[in-house]
C-alpha cells in the first residue's frame, strides 16, 4: 500500500524493522524498548544522541536546547504564550490557515495577539505579504507549512524579535535558515517519526521571558532543567525519532532535499497541465510537503478515491474542512511512489475527461 496520509505518515521500512526488533530486545539488554527504564543509561544515550543529531541536521549550534514533550503541537499553541508572553504583553502572529488560527486563539488566553498578516480573505491559498513586525511584541509566531491548505513559507523570515516557528509538517524537509528562529516545535508524526512525541528546539537565551507561575509540566524552565525526564517521556516515540534521524543522516540531507523538490515539482507540473485536476494554491506559495488539488468535475471525487484505493494508494483525501484531495510528500515518501501516483492519475484522467 502506498500511503500519502498527512500524518501519522509513512515511515521507511528499515525504521519499522529496527523498531520491531527493539520491541523484543532493546540494545541487547534482553528487555524491549516498551519496558526499558526512561532514566536508564541506554535510553538516556538515545535521547542525547537524538538531540545532537537534530541540532546537526538543522544546522544549529549548542546554544539550542532540545526537549522531547507530549501533547502534540497543539499543546504548544498555549504552552508557548504561557511561557513567553508576559502579563499585559502582546505577541505577533501570522494567520495562514487552520492551525495558525488555532495557535492565535490559544495565545489570546494569555495576552494581546496582534495578527500582523493573514490570507484568510484569500481562503488561505497563499502566504500573505509580511509587514514590519512590531518591535514591542514578545515574539512573532508563524506556521511554516500548512497541511490543510497546502501553502508554505519559502524561508523563515528575519525578525527583530524572537521568531517562534511551528514546523510540524516541514521540519528538515528543505534547506532553510533555522537559526533565525528562537524556538521551533514540531509534532514528530510527519517527518520525524511516530505520533506521541513533540520536539522543541529552543535557544538558550529564550526560556523564562514570562515570569508567571505555571504548572510543572507546562514550565519550559523545569523541563529544560530535568532534560525532558521530569516525568516519563514517550519512550517508544522518541526511539522512533532517533531511528528517523539516523535514517536521514545515512541518506544525506542534500539528497533528501533534492528528492523532495523533484517529487513536488513533478506533481505540480502534472496538475498545471491537467484538464481534470486543478491545483488550489497560488504558485509562489505552494507547499512541497502537502500538494492540494480538486477536480474540475467534483462529482468524480468518490470515483477517484475508489480508483486509487484499487491501485493500492491511500491517504489522498483532503482535510474534512476543505474537501478535495491532498498528497503528502514527507521525507520518507520515495520518488518511485510519486511516479506510480502520476501513472494512476493520468489513467483516471484519460478515462474521465
Amino acid at each position: 500500500m502506498i500511503n500519502f496520509n498527512a500524518g501519522p505518515a509513512h515511515l521507511p521500512s528499515s525504521v519499522i524493522e529496527e523498531a520491531r526488533e527493539a520491541l523484543l530486545d532493546f540494545r541487547g539488554t534482553g528487555i524491549g524498548i516498551l519496558e526499558t527504564p526512561h532514566r536508564g543509561n541506554h535510553f538516556l544515550e538515545i535521547m542525547h544522541e537524538a538531540s545532537v543529531w537534530l541540532r546537526e541536521l538543522c544546522g544549529l549550534s549548542e546554544k539550542y536546547r532540545v526537549l522531547f514533550l507530549t501533547g502534540g503541537a497543539s499543546t504548544q499553541f498555549w504552552q508557548v504564550p504561557a511561557n513567553l508572553l508576559p502579563e499585559g504583553g502582546s505577541a505577533a502572529y501570522a494567520d495562514t490557515g487552520h492551525w495558525a488560527a488555532q495557535a492565535i486563539r490559544e495565545a489570546s488566553l494569555y495576552g494581546e495577539v496582534k495578527v500582523i498578516c493573514s490570507s484568510k480573505n484569500d481562503n488561505y491559498t497563499c502566504i500573505p505579504a509580511l509587514p514590519e513586525v512590531p518591535a514591542n511584541a514578545a515574539y512573532f509566531h508563524i506556521t511554516t507549512n500548512n497541511t490543510i491548505y497546502g501553502t508554505q513559507w519559502k524561508e523563515l523570515p528575519e525578525s527583530n524579535i524572537p521568531l517562534i516557528a511551528d514546523m510540524s509538517s516541514d521540519i528538515l524537509s528543505r534547506p532553510c535558515a533555522m537559526n533565525r528562529a528562537s524556538l521551533i516545535y514540531a509534532g514528530a508524526q510527519k517527518n520525524l517519526g511516530a505520533a506521541g512525541v513533540t520536539i522543541l528546539i529552543m535557544h538558550e537565551d529564550l526560556p523564562g521571558i514570562a515570569p508567571r507561575k505555571l504548572p510543572s509540566m507546562a514550565d519550559y524552565r523545569l523541563q529544560l532543567a530535568k532534560e525532558s525526564v521530569y516525568n516519563t517521556p514517550p519512550v517508544f516515540a522518541i526511539y522512533v525519532s532517533w531511528l528517523m534521524l539516523k535514517w536521514m543522516r545515512s541518506r544525506g540531507m542534500e539528497n533528501i532535499w533534492q528528492e523532495n523538490k523533484r517529487k513536488a515539482d513533478q506533481l505540480y507540473r502534472f496538475l498545471d497541465q491537467s484538464k481534470l485536476f486543478v491545483p488550489v494554491v497560488q504558485k509562489d506559495s505552494r507547499s512541497e510537503m502537502n500538494v492540494c488539488f480538486r477536480l474540475a468535475k467534483p462529482d468524480l471525487d468518490s470515483a477517484l478515491a475508489g480508483f486509487c484505493a484499487e491501485q493500492g494508494i491511500t491517504g489522498i483525501k483532503g482535510h474534512r474542512s476543505v474537501g478535495g484531495f491532498r498528497i503528502s510528500l514527507y521525507n520518507a515518501i520515495p520518488e518511485t511512489q510519486v511516479h506510480t501516483l502520476l501513472e494512476v492519475l493520468s489513467h483516471f484522467e484519460k478515462n474521465n475527461i
